[in-house]
């Protein structure tokens, strides 16, 4: 399964567009814009497996640096600071990763 499958390419393409600048990534309004807040628990759940590059159940730190990869193979990776950023809302746990249910 591909990115493209649950959501719509032309929306990545503009939220990728959006967020080409360095230190530019604000991940609310990149998912708002792929579509994710409109989709389903499961869609989501498929999103995140797709994302889960080592298939660990788990997005860890390193894969997060390129997400943005993962919507589009020619997206740039995001910075540290994005990357801890990112990391900070979505691991709710603390546990340095964040798991398919938060945390």
């Amino acid at each position: 399964m591909s990115m493209t499958d649950l959501l719509n390419a032309e929306d990545i393409k503009k939220a990728v567009g959006a967020f080409s600048a360095a230190d530019s990534f604000d991940h609310k309004k990149f998912f708002q814009m792929v579509g994710l807040k409109k989709k389903s628990a499961d869609d989501v759940k498929k999103v995140f497996h797709i994302l889960d590059k080592d298939k660990s159940g788990f997005i860890e730190e390193d894969e997060l640096g390129f997400i943005l990869k993962g919507f589009s193979p020619d997206a740039r990776d995001l910075s540290a600071k994005e990357t801890k950023t990112l990391m900070a809302a979505g691991d709710k746990d603390g546990d340095g990763k964040i798991g398919v249910d938060g945390g």
